[in-house]
């Protein structure tokens, strides 16, 4: 069982990966902005951050950088359902485990975040 930290802006989306993730067995808190979820890493440890990249306040990419500057060993999953979005994600390559493009299935997110948790192969 993983600790995993979810940042979507959107309540839907939100729901839907942590019942899928707790489904899994992980422990996850989902917040709703990049700026709580800052909060939530300065109060605990997660093995995985998985966060949207468009949000109001601090985006998931700025998300990252800080996460990769303080925590560079916790992986990173990136959700966007915007294609000019996913391409500034891939100028981050080495600061991200992997871009997952909206929508996306219950199996698919669970898959990816259970690859970058190290628990399946790719």
């Amino acid at each position: 069982m993983a600790k995993i930290l979810i940042a979507e802006d959107d309540k839907a989306v939100r729901s839907f990966v942590a019942r899928a993730l707790t489904h899994k067995n992980h422990e996850v808190k989902a917040v709703g902005d990049g700026m709580q979820a800052l909060e939530a890493l300065g109060e605990d440890k997660y093995d995985l951050l998985i966060t949207d990249i468009v949000m109001p306040g601090l985006d998931g990419i700025g998300l990252a950088l800080k996460v990769a500057k303080d925590a560079p060993e916790m992986p990173v999953l990136l959700m966007t359902g915007y294609s000019a979005e996913k391409q500034r994600a891939h100028n981050l390559e080495e600061l991200i485990f992997k871009v997952v493009t909206k929508p996306f299935s219950l199996q698919e997110i669970c898959d990816a975040a259970e690859e970058a948790l190290g628990l399946q192969a790719s």
